[in-house]
């Protein structure tokens, strides 16, 4: 199939074809989701809290970030890999944000990056860009936000909140963000904007009418139950599998059933 590019990206939007994303964050979850063909892994800050067990994902660092993204990356073959650019690595100034996004491509090997905000985001997304990095951009509910909004709430829920999303979505598209990620907004907002941009919109609990979905992989497969939002839909269970296992192991080892003769050396 080859390596999924911003151009297959757009082009699906232009076919009315929908974008299939999903978060990764190791080897072995990245090479899964790849060979199942999904369109894009971001490697999310959301490591934070379903791999590091954070409150937020406002600790998990650059550096944490580019390793995950070097694993997740080195287990892809076809999907687009786009690496999460962390609270206060893109905030303190335009160069910081153009540096930073550059050891995503250069040392995590990832082909684009995935920055929060608005309009004040708006001049780093145009500089990335303008240094050849391709940038996902992310409004509605912005987890590196929570302090300021006051928790995890559905953004665009007023006319005038409206009417700034709607606004921000097309700076962001004008600054050149090859995408856009809308999380947490009403669904027939989410349907409004996407008809009036001619980049993507990725929706994270942003309804159906969006030109592609994103969850985190950990959420889809039932290994994240600290809370499950409103958006996610659970395709497997395998905390559950995995407890089970380990408990049949115990069990085994301490009746001395295993390891077998089958398991032993000769």
């Amino acid at each position: 199939m080859g390596k999924i590019t911003i151009n297959d990206i757009i082009k699906k939007k232009e076919d009315g074809q929908k974008i299939t994303m999903l978060t990764a964050y190791d080897y072995p979850f990245a090479k899964i989701v790849d060979e199942a063909g999904i369109d894009g892994i971001l490697v999310g800050d959301s490591l934070a809290m379903v791999v590091q067990g954070l409150e937020n994902t406002l600790p998990v660092t650059m550096d944490e970030m580019i390793y995950h993204t070097k694993i997740v990356s080195r287990a892809t073959e076809n999907a687009m890999v786009i690496g999460d650019m962390p609270f206060m690595s893109y905030q303190k100034s335009v160069e910081d944000a153009i540096w930073n996004a550059g050891r995503f491509i250069k040392e995590g090997r990832a082909q684009a990056v995935k920055i929060e905000g608005g309009f004040e985001v708006a001049d780093r997304v145009d500089a990335i860009v303008k240094s050849e990095i391709p940038v996902m951009a992310h409004i509605g509910l912005t987890p590196q936000a929570i302090h300021r909004i006051g928790g995890y709430k559905v953004q665009g829920k007023t006319d005038e909140s409206k009417k700034i999303l709607m606004e921000q979505a097309l700076r962001l598209e004008e600054a050149g963000a090859f995408s856009l990620v809308l999380e947490a907004v009403p669904a027939e907002l989410a349907e409004e904007i996407t008809s009036r941009l001619y980049i993507p919109t990725i929706g994270i609990g942003a309804g159906p009418g969006c030109d592609g979905q994103i969850l985190v992989l950990h959420d889809v497969i039932g290994l994240f139950d600290r809370f499950v939002p409103k958006f996610v839909k659970k395709y497997a269970n395998l905390k559950d599998d995995a407890l089970k296992a380990v408990k049949q192991y115990i069990s085994e080892v301490k009746k001395g059933v295993f390891p077998s003769e089958k398991e032993s050396f000769k």
